[in-house]
């Protein structure tokens, strides 16, 4: 059985900084597109968006809003994901999961809650 586990979240003020992990147990890890998915204080889970994708090579793409600000990387050998997050600003906001790209509803982790805030 698939257990995913998302975990770095805090809070910090706007410009500060944070890392957050991804595990994804069950020997699936590496062969999968991966992302990180973030849900706005409010919106329904169906809302939850895409916000970065890393490859099984190790390619990445960003949306135009964290590009720049935030960094995906992933270990195969550890099965787990990363985002750091610099600058981070108010409307970073968001509780954070991790999943496959596209979206697996068996990859769905509790995720991490980022609150930026002065």
């Amino acid at each position: 059985q698939v257990k995913v586990v998302e975990s770095g979240g805090g809070s910090v003020q706007p410009g500060g900084s944070l890392s957050l992990s991804c595990t994804v147990s069950g020997s699936i890890f590496r062969f999968l597109t991966m992302g990180w998915y973030r849900q706005a204080p409010g919106a329904p889970g169906e809302q939850r968006e895409l916000v970065t994708t890393i490859l099984t090579n190790g390619s990445t793409t960003y949306k135009d809003f964290v590009r720049g600000r935030f960094t995906i990387s992933r270990d195969n050998d550890k099965d787990t994901m990363y985002l750091r997050m610099n600058n981070l600003k108010p409307e970073d906001t968001a509780i954070y999961y991790c999943n496959s790209v596209p979206r697996s509803a068996a990859l769905w982790g509790q995720g991490t809650q980022v609150t930026v805030s002065s």
